[in-house]
């Protein structure tokens, strides 16, 4: 193949963080005008090659060619001028400024010493308009969806000449509509003759929009496929390195006494209207129950409520047999529960703080953790080293600050600290946002595993295939209340739809009889 065919070449790049490296010798060639995947687990260094790519990072040793010439892209500025643009997983905008100033931050278009408004507004308009982006430059950022967010963010590469997009978890925040106009808005682009790098551990999208993908795991380029040759399973084994099962094996429940019992429960959300509405709901020892929903329905306020984190307006949440309404969370967590809240950020870690001291914030005020007062960490630091193996959390020592971790790894850590726990009852908010293949495969079966020993586990997903994968039974909350509660192995995606519609169970199920 005729080698100035390529727009990017990294050659065995490595990247070391001391004696970890992160890149180890990996390879990368992507064609003019095609969509090339780069697919890895958590942590496998995805991000740290693009990194090198954009200029935030610089290798360790290997070398760069941009369209046929070699490059040392020592910072973001020089990658720029080569055309290369990277839309961030998390966005790099200014809230309070308008669409139309983040775009031309930084390289404003001036006439006489001024910033040129006009000129900036035509060109964006003249850009938004090519793609089909459909944005109002004039909006504040603060006002408007993800998904428009996400496309500020590209127009903000395209703005600055962009010839070469980097795509890093592109879809992770957004909704099943906004990811096909992504995927839409991707395909203009390279028809264009942009050439697209997407990062993602998401197999579908793969096969919905990649050309070619190269696979990466732990740090070392494993293959280049051509995507229209291999199907998802066979990715999922070249990523993982082992043949990954979708489904998780399960034998049929036990339930036995209720661990957790909620009447007629009333909360508020933030503005002070009713989140949820006298729900009642039951989870009892030996089942999982899942709770299917869009998002926004009530279940973030129903979980905070459980936790303690919200107050409870009216009604009553009892945890083994005890009122725990409006306890505080201590409280709450030594009655035997356990809680991974949907926010890993905000609620699950103190990013700050090591992993070791996170994997003990629950526990660090009992022996052997400390004694009179006073921290153990010899002890702290090897029971993290001890859960860290038994979870397969990826990361160079227990000692790393949480905010070191990739995103998967920082939920496997929080999931570990909450099942060691071994509590009587498990609240899990989006178990496995933004995880793997092989990671939701290991959470799924730690989920399971504490179901079979006894424990009541509730779920609260938006992935309809996650809830029907582990679930017992189903609750379909729809505008703070419960439309009805289903078996997994007697509904489909479609029913739990009209559910999550706020369709009626009896009505769902009337029409299912009708239409046959």
């Amino acid at each position: 193949m005729d080698e100035s065919q390529y727009v990017i070449e990294m050659n065995n790049i490595t990247k070391a963080f001391g004696s970890f490296k992160a890149n180890d010798n990996i390879n990368l060639k992507v064609k003019k005008g095609e969509i090339h995947a780069l697919l890895g687990e958590n942590g496998a260094g995805k991000s740290t090659l693009m990194n090198i790519l954009s200029g935030l990072l610089e290798p360790t040793s290997g070398s760069i060619t941009i369209n046929g010439k070699e490059e040392k892209i020592a910072n973001p500025t020089v990658a720029n001028k080569l055309g290369i643009g990277m839309v961030h997983q998390h966005f790099m905008l200014i809230d309070n400024f308008t669409v139309e100033e983040n775009i031309v931050l930084g390289s404003e278009p001036t006439k006489a010493g001024v910033i040129d408004k006009k000129k900036a507004f035509e060109e964006i308009m003249a850009v938004s308009d090519r793609y089909g982006f459909k944005i109002d430059p004039k909006e504040l950022v603060s006002n408007i969806s993800v998904g428009m967010q996400q496309r500020v963010e590209i127009l903000k590469t395209l703005y600055r000449g962009a010839e070469i997009l980097i795509f890093d978890e592109p879809t992770a925040v957004l909704t099943p509509q906004e990811i096909d106009e992504l995927i839409e808005i991707m395909h203009g682009l390279v028809k264009e003759g942009k050439s697209i790098v997407l990062i993602t551990h998401k197999l579908d999208e793969i096969k919905a929009v990649a050309d070619r993908c190269t696979v990466i795991r732990r740090g070392k380029s494993i293959d280049t496929v051509n995507v229209a040759d291999v199907t998802q399973q066979e990715l999922a084994d070249l990523m993982v390195g082992r043949s990954v099962s979708f489904k998780t094996l399960k034998g049929p429940s036990n339930p036995t006494k209720p661990v957790l019992q909620i009447k007629d429960l009333v909360v508020k959300e933030n503005r002070g209207l009713d989140a949820v509405k006298n729900l009642n709901l039951e989870v009892r020892a030996g089942e999982v129950v899942g709770i299917a929903g869009i998002d926004g329905n009530g279940q973030s306020e129903l979980l905070q409520a459980i936790a303690g984190m919200r107050k409870v307006e009216s009604g009553t949440i009892e945890i083994n047999g005890k009122d725990m309404t409006n306890k505080r969370p201590r409280e709450i967590t030594e009655n035997s529960m356990g809680h991974v809240p949907e926010d890993r950020h905000r609620y699950g870690l103190v990013l700050p703080m090591t992993l070791s001291e996170n994997i003990a914030l629950q526990t660090y005020y009992k022996e052997p953790l400390s004694k009179n007062g006073l921290l153990n960490y010899k002890e702290i630091n090897s029971h993290a080293r001890k859960l860290i193996e038994e979870f397969d959390v990826r990361t160079p020592n227990e000692l790393v600050p949480a905010s070191a971790l990739s995103g998967g790894n920082q939920q496997k850590a929080i999931i570990a600290r909450e099942i060691d726990r071994d509590p009587d009852m498990l609240m899990v908010a989006q178990p496995t946002r933004g995880l793997d293949v092989g990671a939701i495969e290991y959470i799924h079966k730690r989920l399971i595993e504490q179901r079979d020993n006894g424990k009541g586990v509730l779920v609260v997903s938006f992935e309809l295939d996650e809830i029907l994968n582990v679930s017992d039974r189903i609750a379909v909350m729809f505008d703070g209340n419960i439309t009805g509660i289903v078996k997994p192995s007697e509904t489909n995606e479609q029913e739990l739809g009209l559910l999550m519609a706020g369709v009626p169970l009896e009505e769902v199920r009337k029409g299912a009889v009708a239409s046959e």
